[in-house]
């Protein structure tokens, strides 16, 4: 399902959008998506906009540790403080 778009003029600095511009080449983004991408952080920053879920990134974060990312001594973590 693709969302809906819509068009509209923007009148902006030429400056403003050069610099723009050349983010977007370094990010190898589109110039619309560039703008599109800084206003949704912007949005999202100030708590106007919910955050965008990705799915493969929350995955990740809830993936339990594999072996090989344990510590190589197979000593159990120590805590910082003492329990006793």
């Amino acid at each position: 399902m693709v969302a809906e778009r819509r068009s509209f003029l923007l009148r902006i600095d030429p400056m403003v959008l050069d610099a723009v511009q050349r983010w977007a080449n370094d990010d190898l983004r589109s110039l619309n998506a560039q703008i599109e991408y800084l206003l949704r952080q912007s949005l999202q920053r100030a708590g106007r906009l919910k955050p965008v879920i990705d799915i493969a990134n929350q995955a990740e974060m809830h993936q339990t540790p594999s072996p090989s990312d344990a510590d190589p001594t197979g000593e159990p973590p120590t805590s910082a403080f003492p329990t006793e």
